[in-house]
Parts: C-alpha cells; sequence; structure tokens
C-alpha cells in the first residue's frame, strides 16, 4: 500500500519525503486555503498554481487538486486548467451527479480524476464506471456518525477485486495509526493521512526505551 500525505503544507510534504516512504499527496480548498492563511496571504490564481507546481516537485507522485465549481461543464474547465500545472496533478472531483459528468469527460481526455467524498460502495462503482482513476472512502468521517469505516473500504475493495475495475482505491479521512493498519490489511491501494499521523506512525514507547538503553550502555565503553 502506498502512503499519501493529506496536506498543501510544503514544509511537511519536504519532511515526510525525505523519509524516502511518500509516494503522493492529495490537497483540497480546506488544506490550501490553511497553507496560504496560516502565513497571512490571499493568494492569487498564480499563487495557488504555484504552490501546486511546488508541491509536485517535491514530492516526485500524483498530487490531488481539488476543483471549486459545481456545474459539470465549470468543473470540466477548472480541472483542465489544474491538469496543466503539472504531468503529476490528478483532478479531485466531488462525488456527485455533476461530478460524474465531469469524470466521463475528463478521463476521456486523458486527465486522472479521484472522486471524493465517497461513502457507499455504490458511489465507488458510479465513480469507477465514469472513469475514475481513484476513488477515496472516507473512513474516519464514516465513523464519525457510528458507521464502520473499515466495513466501508473492506466492501469497496472487494467489490474493485470481483468487477475487475481499472481504479485505485485511497483510503481517506484517516484518524489515527489503526486506520493505516487496517487499510493495509483490507487490500487498499493507497492511504492518505495527516502529517500528525503519519509521525504517530513511527513513534512506539518500546523503541524509544530501547534506543536509550543502547545509546547508555555504550556511553559507558566507547573509546
Amino acid at each position: 500500500m502506498e502512503l499519501y500525505l493529506d496536506t498543501a503544507n510544503l514544509e511537511e510534504i519536504r519532511e515526510i519525503a525525505a523519509w524516502g516512504v511518500l509516494s503522493g499527496v492529495t490537497t483540497n480548498p480546506t488544506l490550501l486555503a490553511k497553507a496560504f492563511l496560516d502565513r497571512g496571504l490571499r493568494p492569487t490564481e498564480e499563487d495557488l498554481r504555484a504552490h501546486l507546481r511546488a508541491i509536485c516537485e517535491a514530492v516526485g507522485g500524483p498530487v490531488s487538486a481539488e476543483v471549486t465549481a459545481l456545474e459539470a461543464p465549470l468543473m470540466v474547465e477548472e480541472g483542465r486548467r489544474l491538469a496543466s500545472i503539472h504531468p503529476q496533478i490528478v483532478v479531485k472531483l466531488p462525488t456527485t451527479e455533476e461530478g460524474l459528468k465531469a469524470c466521463k469527460a475528463l478521463s476521456s481526455e486523458g486527465i486522472r480524476v479521484n472522486m471524493t467524498l465517497i461513502f457507499s460502495a455504490n458511489q465507488a462503482l458510479l465513480a469507477a464506471r465514469a472513469g475514475a482513476a481513484y476513488v477515496s472512502p472516507f473512513l474516519g468521517r464514516v465513523d464519525d456518525i457510528s458507521w464502520d469505516g473499515g466495513e466501508l473500504l473492506r466492501e469497496i475493495v472487494e467489490m474493485i477485486a470481483v468487477q475487475d475495475l481499472p481504479v485505485k482505491v485511497i483510503a481517506a479521512s484517516i484518524r489515527h495509526p489503526r486506520h493505516v493498519t487496517e487499510a493495509a490489511l483490507m487490500g487498499a491501494d493507497i492511504a492518505t493521512l495527516p502529517h500528525a499521523v503519519f509521525k504517530a506512525l513511527l513513534k512506539h514507547p518500546l523503541t524509544d526505551i530501547g534506543l536509550k538503553r543502547f545509546t547508555e550502555d555504550w556511553e559507558k565503553v566507547k573509546p
């Protein structure tokens, strides 16, 4: 399972990319806005394009950039503009009627699409049939309403395998390291994680204790 970072923060992306484990990045309008607002900036269109281009150069893999339009013709126009920024850009669309129309149009032009805000296996099936390259079920948000995000992911992964659909499953809305383990065990192609969860994957108290003991023991005898 590939690991993506769910952020638009360049510092976070460069930090995790340096670990040698990062395969891609997912962004959305909220994350992009935060990346600028945290620095007290209001970006122009060219600022946003430059920022997405910098993300692509930092990660060296697919970067999902989401449209803000709500009607299919406008989604298609915006998707084309986003795709023109860099070859690594994947256009992110909401799983709605208009989103499906736009997905079909963009995918027919050879533009990769990530269908987002998926909360059912049927939505994933529709997205795949519309030509999506990726579908993104939201585990954490499903858990938030007392449903089972892991079961949703299992259904989608199994359905895509049974139907032999040419689409990758991105486990999204990851809230904690256990979600990552579950996604890997269920056969997700990708998990996209917030920076804090990425850091938490590496932490274990026994690792810290062991390293401290090794260091202290070596200090007693080192030349």
